[in-house]
């Protein structure tokens, strides 16, 4: 089985993350599971102490201040130890063996660069479930959220992370934008046989408006559409350009994957 860094951004999330931290212990190919305080001020920073002193994996980062779930993944990406990268938010939680799912895949699938999980949603509204579309938008979403990927820290660092732009941090769509770039580049496959990560609903959670304006409910701002696609664009433009970059290099096959010293 290949090993997993789990990067847990956390804000102000005291409340849900023993459970989120309780479903990542159970998971024997979690080999770290790092928690980044993106600028809390409630009790979470205890919460990830109480876990390291029980379990040696788990392990805190703080951010100076609060800059968004985006900057907090990339930075906890930074300090990854494993081949897998996987992302879960602080109020999510995996099921038992998603990861030991993923990683088998991806050791039996070496040309693919990522996995996705089915994702179950938990708490939503009753408006929305009953919707006769909502088991259709539900997969598209699944495609997207970061607490559904498992991805190869090599194509993770190539991509230069999740985009963190402002408008993505107010509005949302830096997850949108990422996975639009690993459809492009390498393909954006999704374990469906079964869920495998549960997402619970808040208020004004993003996925939330996400299935009242593919069910007319909701109308978006035409400008707001209009910059996610601009700035989306963008994103998978510099993704591309990295990629093809690194496969001009002159990088010689050196045993374990090293690149000779110049």
């Amino acid at each position: 089985m290949l090993p997993v860094s789990i990067i847990i951004p956390c804000y102000n999330a005291a409340a849900t993350l023993a459970r989120t931290l309780d479903s990542c212990v159970i998971q024997p190919e979690a080999a770290q599971i790092i928690v980044v305080d993106d600028g809390s001020n409630d009790a979470s920073s205890d919460v990830v102490r109480h876990y390291g002193e029980r379990d040696r994996r788990v392990g805190l980062l703080r951010m100076p201040n609060n800059g968004g779930a985006a900057r907090a993944r990339n930075w906890g990406a930074m300090h990854a130890t494993q081949p897998l990268l996987a992302f879960i938010d602080a109020d999510d939680e995996y099921f038992p063996g998603a990861l030991a799912a993923a990683s088998d895949f991806l050791e039996q699938h070496p040309t693919e660069a990522s996995i996705r999980f089915d994702v179950e949603y938990a708490g939503f509204p009753a408006e929305l479930v009953a919707h006769p579309q909502f088991a259709e938008h539900a997969a598209t979403l699944s495609n997207t959220v970061p607490s559904s990927l498992v991805i190869r820290r090599p194509v993770y660092a190539a991509f230069g992370g999740f985009p963190i732009d402002d408008f993505f941090r107010l509005h949302g769509g830096e997850d949108g934008a990422f996975s639009w770039a690993l459809s492009q580049l390498f393909g954006n496959p999704r374990l469906h046989d079964a869920k495998r990560v549960r997402m619970h609903y808040h208020p004004r959670i993003h996925a939330e408006r996400y299935f009242r304006i593919c069910f007319g409910m909701q109308t978006p701002n035409r400008a707001d559409v209009e910059e996610v696609f601009r700035l989306s664009g963008l994103f998978v433009a510099a993704a591309r350009t990295s990629m093809e970059q690194l496969r001009t290099l002159n990088m010689p096959n050196l045993p374990g994957g090293a690149v000779a010293p110049t």
